[in-house]
C-alpha cells in the first residue's frame, strides 16, 4: 500500500490540541456494532475488540441529488460486496483487495475523543486486516477537501490506532499510474479456467521480459494476454505500477506468496 498511495501528513500539527494527559486510555471511548447491538470500549481496551464479528456503525444511504456516490464493491480477496461512500473510497477498496486483505469493514466504530475545546466525535472509513493480520486503519479524503476540523479528526484517530498497535493513513490521492493500473489489472481479476495451459507457458518462460514479448511467445498470444493479466493481478507475475502498463512493461517473475 505504500507503494500505492498519496498519505496525508498534515494533521501532525493537530496532535498539541489533543488532551492525552494521564487516564485518557480510559477517557476516549470507541463504539461498534458487534452481534447488532453497540459495544463502548475505553480506547485501552479497544485493541481486544472482535473485529471479524464488527459491523458498520453507520448505514450506507442512497438518495436523489446527493453530493457523493455510494455503492458497494466486491472483493476477491474477502468475496463480499463492501460499502463504500464516495469513488475515491471505491478506488481504496480496489487496492486493497490487489494487496490481498483478510478482511475490511467499512465504518468500523466511531471514536468520541478529548481536545482543548471539549469533546469530538469521528467515524473513520475503513478498517482492513492486512496479510499477516495487522490491522490497518484509513481515512480517504482528497487534500483539497480537507478542513481544519477533519484535521483535528484524523489526529485523534492517529493516535487512537496507535495505542491499538494499528497503522492509521488519509489516503488524499494515488501515486501516477497506479489508478489506470490497477483498473486494468482487475478486469480480470475473478477465478479464470486455464484448460490451455498458458498459466504455466507464462511461469516458465525466461524473464523479466516486456509483456508483449512474454505473450507473445506463447502457443495462443490472445488468450496469454487475458492469463498474463489475471497472474499480475494475483501476483504471481510482477510489474511496476509506477510506470503506464502496456506491451512495453517489463513483468519479471514474482516470489512465491506474491511480491
Amino acid at each position: 500500500m505504500d507503494d500505492l498511495v498519496l498519505a496525508y501528513a498534515g494533521d501532525a500539527a493537530e496532535g498539541d490540541r489533543l488532551r492525552l494527559a494521564d487516564g485518557w486510555l480510559r477517557r476516549w471511548v470507541g463504539t461498534w456494532q458487534v452481534g447488532g447491538t453497540e459495544v463502548s470500549w475505553p480506547l485501552g481496551d479497544m485493541a481486544s475488540v472482535p473485529v471479524l464479528a464488527s459491523r458498520p456503525v453507520r448505514k450506507f444511504t442512497w438518495r436523489s441529488r446527493q453530493g457523493h456516490r455510494p455503492g458497494l464493491q466486491f472483493m476477491v480477496s474477502t468475496g463480499r460486496h463492501h460499502g463504500f461512500e464516495s469513488l475515491e473510497e471505491q478506488r481504496l477498496l480496489l487496492a486493497l483487495d490487489f494487496v490481498g486483505v483478510t478482511e475490511v469493514l467499512p465504518q468500523p466504530f466511531e471514536l468520541d475523543f478529548e481536545h482543548k475545546d471539549g469533546r469530538s466525535r469521528h467515524v473513520p472509513d475503513f478498517l482492513a486486516v492486512m496479510p499477516g493480520g495487522s490491522i490497518w486503519l484509513f481515512d480517504v479524503r482528497p487534500e483539497r477537501l480537507i478542513k481544519p476540523e477533519d484535521r483535528l479528526k484524523f489526529a485523534a484517530a492517529r493516535e487512537a490506532a496507535a495505542a491499538c498497535g494499528w497503522r492509521y493513513s488519509v489516503v488524499v490521492g494515488w501515486r501516477e499510474h497506479v489508478l489506470s493500473g490497477l483498473d486494468h489489472l482487475s478486469s480480470q481479476r475473478r477465478p479464470l479456467p486455464d484448460r490451455l495451459g498458458l498459466e504455466g507457458e507464462l511461469l516458465a518462460a525466461a524473464m523479466p521480459r516486456r509483456f508483449g514479448e512474454l505473450v507473445a511467445a506463447t502457443r495462443l498470444p490472445a488468450v496469454a494476454r487475458v492469463h498474463a493479466t489475471h497472474l499480475l493481478w494475483h501476483r504471481r507475475l510482477g510489474v511496476d505500477l509506477g510506470r503506464p502498463l502496456g506491451d512495453a512493461s517489463l513483468v519479471w517473475p514474482a516470489r512465491v506468496g506474491g511480491i
